[in-house]
């Protein structure tokens, strides 16, 4: 079986490249874990990012919206403030009369 040294080196290359092998398979198993990790952060990102853009779009039509209402009630509030100031001036000259 073992004759010569040449046999021993042989051997010993076989049990080598096993080895080899070995952390090969296990070095690129764990190199595939961490990118589906990162992966899944990514995508986890992405969603989050789509979310806060929807929140934002959504208190920006809010706000617009808003603004032109608040216009349309300040309008609203003059005219209100100008009708009674105007009764109230009539029911002054009439009490002065």
């Amino acid at each position: 079986m073992i004759e010569t040294t040449k046999d021993i080196l042989f051997l010993v290359l076989a049990f080598v490249v096993l080895l080899l092998t070995i952390f090969l398979c296990w070095a690129l198993y764990y190199l595939t874990m961490i990118l589906r990790e990162f992966k899944k952060i990514t995508f986890d990102v992405r969603r989050k990012i789509v979310l806060v853009e929807t929140v934002i779009n959504a208190l920006k039509e809010r706000i617009e919206h808003t603004s032109s209402y608040m216009k349309l009630l300040v309008e609203s509030a003059g005219n209100i403030v100008e009708f009674l100031k105007d009764r109230k001036d009539e029911k002054d000259k009439k009490k002065k009369k």
